[in-house]
């Protein structure tokens, strides 16, 4: 089991490296890709029968670096490969990429995480790491808006297995992965009913989650009080 941890620790570090070397190495260009969708469009398409690869790398890419928006890659995924196999190799990207997120805080700790995620956000979101566990950071992967990239490392922090973090970070991003996945597929298809069903369904339940966002994790940390109270 050790030696399987060290294995997994040093295919993590040298996956970032790869990823680092290729991301300062093609910054404008990877830059594109997240900013505008016809270039990305037409990038990854270049790459021929090895544009699903190049996309997958993207989306690990997106995970790993938290500021980079993963919305767009999410919608590029089903406009190029349609609502099913945009969200399997969409999924596929983002499991890696969180799996790297999180190996990468296990291993470097604290000081590296800072580096990645903003002070403000691993104070916010490490209390619940800390004392609330997988059932908590499951429901806080399943909401839109949250920062899920951001709780990758984070939760790397914390006691977590492997296992089950990865169970929660798969399933929590699959429902956002399919509805981008969907829409990207309506837009190329031009079925704008569709396409605005989606986009307004993703847009309310983002809306509400941002808006009630502070309250929902006063009201966890207020229950996590009087559980600890009536133990006492």
């Amino acid at each position: 089991m050790y030696n399987m941890k060290k294995i997994l620790l040093r295919a993590a570090v040298l996956l970032l490296i790869i990823i680092a070397g290729i991301y300062f190495s093609f910054h404008d260009t990877l830059h594109a890709c997240f900013t505008d969708q016809e270039k990305a469009i037409r990038l990854i398409n270049s790459f021929g029968p090895f544009s699903i690869l190049f996309f997958i790398a993207l989306q690990i890419v997106q995970v790993v670096i938290p500021p980079i928006p993963g919305d767009a890659t999410g919608f590029i995924g089903g406009y190029l490969y349609g609502p099913v196999w945009g969200t399997v190799w969409s999924s596929t990207g983002l499991t890696f990429g969180s799996w790297l997120a999180f190996m990468l805080a296990r291993f470097f700790g604290l000081p590296f995480v800072e580096t990645a995620v903003s002070r403000e956000h691993i104070k916010k979101y490490d209390y619940f790491m800390e004392h609330q566990g997988a059932v908590v950071s499951c429901i806080l992967f399943l909401l839109p808006g949250f920062p899920k990239d951001a709780l990758c490392y984070i939760m790397g922090l914390s006691h977590m297995k492997i296992s089950h973090f990865m169970g929660i970070s798969t399933a929590g991003r699959l429902l956002g992965t399919i509805l981008l996945s969907v829409a990207g597929n309506s837009a190329r298809n031009h079925e704008n009913g569709a396409l605005f069903i989606v986009l307004g369904i993703s847009a309310a339940i983002v809306s509400l989650v941002l808006l009630y966002r502070e309250k929902f994790l006063a009201l966890l940390r207020q229950k996590k009080k009087r559980h600890v109270s009536f133990q006492e």
